[in-house]
C-alpha cells in the first residue's frame, strides 16, 4: 500500500463540508486524452463533504487555468487535528470543462478487487456511489453546488480572512 502526503489549507470548515487549496500540486502532470488536465505546480480545491464515501477537487493548470472537476472515491476522511488521513479506492472521475464525464482507472479498481485489498462489502459500496454519481451527472447535478460555486479565487479569498 502506497502512502502519499499532501500538503493543503483548510479554508472552508463546515460540519458538513471541509474546503481545502493545495497551492501547489507537487505531482508529475496528469493527462486525460492526450490533453493535461492538472500541471505541476498547479493549485487544487478540494472538497471533503464529512463522512462521504469521495471527495472532489478542482483541477487547474499552472496559471490557474480551470480544466474540471476531479472526484475520487474513497473511504470516508479520518479527520484529525493534525492529519487527515484518507483511503483511495482507485476509482475516479474526470469532468473536463469541454467534454464527456470519464470514469478513469477501472482497471487499478479491478486490480484491487481481485487482489483483495478492496473487499467484496467495499467493492459494492464503490459501485453503489459510482451509480448515484452517475445519475447525479446525467441530470447535471454533480458536482454539487459548493463545489461549482467555489472557485481558485474565492478558496483564495476565504483563505485571507
Amino acid at each position: 500500500m502506497d502512502v502519499v502526503s499532501y500538503e493543503e489549507v483548510l479554508v472552508l470548515d463546515r460540519p458538513d463540508m471541509k474546503v481545502l487549496l493545495q497551492h501547489e500540486f507537487a505531482g508529475s502532470d496528469v493527462t486525460h486524452g492526450g490533453s493535461v488536465i492538472l500541471q505541476q505546480g498547479a493549485p487544487i480545491v478540494w472538497f471533503v463533504p464529512v463522512g462521504s464515501w469521495h471527495d472532489i477537487g478542482r483541477f487547474h493548470l499552472q496559471d490557474g487555468t480551470f480544466t474540471g472537476f476531479y472526484t475520487n472515491l474513497s473511504k470516508p476522511v479520518d479527520i484529525q487535528p493534525v492529519k487527515w488521513v484518507g483511503y483511495d479506492l482507485c476509482l475516479d472521475l474526470w469532468q473536463p470543462t469541454q467534454g464527456t464525464p470519464a470514469w478513469l482507472d477501472e482497471d487499478e479498481f479491478d486490480d484491487a478487487v481481485r487482489r483483495r485489498f478492496i473487499d467484496k462489502s467495499t467493492r459494492q459500496r464503490v459501485l453503489n456511489e459510482r451509480a448515484l454519481i452517475d445519475l447525479q451527472v446525467s441530470t447535471g447535478q454533480w458536482p454539487p453546488p459548493i463545489v461549482r460555486d467555489i472557485d481558485l479565487e474565492q478558496a483564495k479569498s476565504l483563505l485571507s480572512t
